[in-house]
């Protein structure tokens, strides 16, 4: 249900991070922990599973936003996610 502007004491813009700004150049991270990282979290942090997923439900969209400045790499075995890192040119 819709809630009055009022009953906030502060409203801020919506703003999600850059790739580059987000993303180690080097690196390549799960959705997971580019879920983490979205909330300013580290990428290793310990949340509940509830939680992850409600982090999820931001990071996927993100991903797909940010496509064009992401690269995949597939995963090395079939129990591993894929891994999502900042596109270098030699993709």
């Amino acid at each position: 249900m819709p809630v009055a502007r009022s009953e906030f004491d502060e409203i801020v813009p919506c703003e999600f991070y850059d790739p580059a700004d987000l993303l180690e150049s080097d690196e390549l991270y799960s959705v997971y922990e580019i879920a983490r990282l979205l909330q300013g979290l580290d990428p290793d942090a310990e949340i509940e599973v509830e939680t992850e997923e409600v982090l999820l439900d931001w990071a996927i969209p993100w991903v797909m936003v940010n496509a064009d400045d992401l690269a995949v790499a597939e995963p090395r075995s079939d129990d591993e996610p894929g891994y999502y890192g900042l596109r270098d040119g030699e993709e």
